[in-house]
This record gives C-alpha cells, structure tokens and sequence, in this order.
C-alpha cells in the first residue's frame, strides 16, 4: 500500500519560517519525482516546488520567489519542503505528491498523493 505522510504544518506569522516533511512507502520512491502542492480556499492546486528522481532537476512555482527549497533523501525516501519568509498568500493546504512521469510541473500528472497539512500564515 503506497503513501505518502506530511508532517511540519502549522500556524505561523508572516516573515517566519516551516519546513514541511513527507515520508513515503510502498513505492520504489527512487523511480519517482516528489512534489509539494498547495491548494488555498477557493482556487485551484498549483505546484509549490518539484524534485526529479536523482534531485539533479528542481521546478519551483513563480511565486516562491526563492524563498522555498525542495530536498530529498531517497536512503529515507523522504521528500523536505523548507519554506522562509512566508507570507499570508502562502496559507493553503499542502500535499505531497509522487510522480512516476516526467512532467514535473503539471500537479495533475502525479500518481499519488499524501493526505495534506495545513500551513497558516497569520500574525
């Protein structure tokens, strides 16, 4: 049975920092892309970052701005998201995602998905 567990989400002020983690099983997580998407009360999921097999290829949504980095440790097969100066736009749940394709980019793409964690962003 595959999946896929976050954990790190919580309520945070603006400015502050959350690393988010996802620990995935029952997959050969080597053969997959790992993702963090979001999706925020009434709009549509959008890929936060992305992290190819080998974590030699990161995608990153325009938005992040380079405040967000995707790691991965596929000894753990697990799949990291540190977020630093957060702000209220970025309140949303976040899902973690595996993907055996290539487009890392479309989160309509990836094969499983984790049950999501809520990060808030609020002073």
């Amino acid at each position: 049975q595959v999946q896929l567990a976050e954990s790190g989400g919580g309520l945070v002020q603006p400015e502050e920092s959350l690393r988010l983690s996802c620990s995935v099983s029952g997959l050969d997580f080597e053969q997959y892309a790992g993702a963090w998407i979001r999706q925020a009360p009434g709009k549509e999921r959008e890929i936060v970052a992305a992290i190819s097999k080998n974590a030699g290829f990161t995608y990153y949504g325009n938005f992040v701005k380079g405040r967000f980095t995707i790691s991965r440790d596929n000894a753990r097969n697990t799949v990291d998201l540190q977020m630093n100066g957060l702000k209220a736009e970025d309140t949303a749940v976040y899902f973690c995602a595996a993907d055996s394709g290539m487009e890392m980019s479309d989160w309509r793409q990836y094969d499983y998905w984790g049950q999501g964690t809520q990060v808030t962003v609020s002073s």
